[in-house]
């Protein structure tokens, strides 16, 4: 036997018995209302959540709070209120927009996340350069909890897919929180019945 051998074989007759993996951890979900968690999460991470039963309380929303401001959508129900043929434009005149509105696959009630992949966006850049993003959310369309949402994305087939909860935040030891510094300094999500 080479010292190789000897030494692999060592190696082999030495490992550990096999332990059975610890118990899930506990956590407060699922939750019992998990349109109740995703709102209330939402907001307590800086976002809103504003519950809306047609696009007519979207634009309704969305005129009393940006008139006059760039606007633009991905959502076709939004035409009328927002920029027209933005999506060719170079990502660095998206600077501008003040309010971007796009969709989300999926909401997450344990963080307040959304799963919005490139398709939902048309630019990458847009939910990250706009100063306010609002994202249109079917309350049927929210999971319990990250490992729902991972089991739920599966083995989807996307060019790029971001998890994104609430406005863009940094901090430092001083305690001090600056929301929008690396993107959109708020978010609403519309929650569609």
């Amino acid at each position: 036997m080479t010292s190789r051998e000897q030494i692999l074989a060592k190696i082999l007759s030495s490992q550990p018995e096999l332990q059975a993996l610890p118990p899930d951890v506990l956590t407060a979900f699922p939750a019992a209302d998990p349109i109740a968690a995703f709102a209330t999460l939402l907001n307590t991470i800086g976002g809103t959540c504003i519950e809306v039963s047609n696009y007519e309380g979207i634009q309704k929303y969305i005129l009393e709070h940006f008139a006059g401001q760039r606007i633009v959508s991905t959502l076709p129900e939004l035409n009328t209120i927002s920029e027209q043929g933005w999506e060719n434009q170079d990502p660095h005149s998206y600077a501008d927009v003040d309010l971007a509105v796009i969709s989300a696959h999926f909401g997450v009630a344990e963080n307040a996340a959304l799963w919005i992949t490139e398709d939902l966006m048309h630019q990458r850049a847009v939910p990250f350069i706009c100063q306010q993003l609002a994202v249109v959310l079917s309350r049927k369309e929210i999971v319990q909890t990250m490992h729902d949402a991972y089991l739920k994305i599966g083995t989807a087939d996307y060019g790029f897919g971001s998890f994104i909860a609430g406005p863009s935040k940094t901090a430092d030891i001083e305690q001090s929180l600056v929301l929008g510094a690396h993107g959109p300094k708020g978010m609403t999500v519309f929650l569609l019945d």
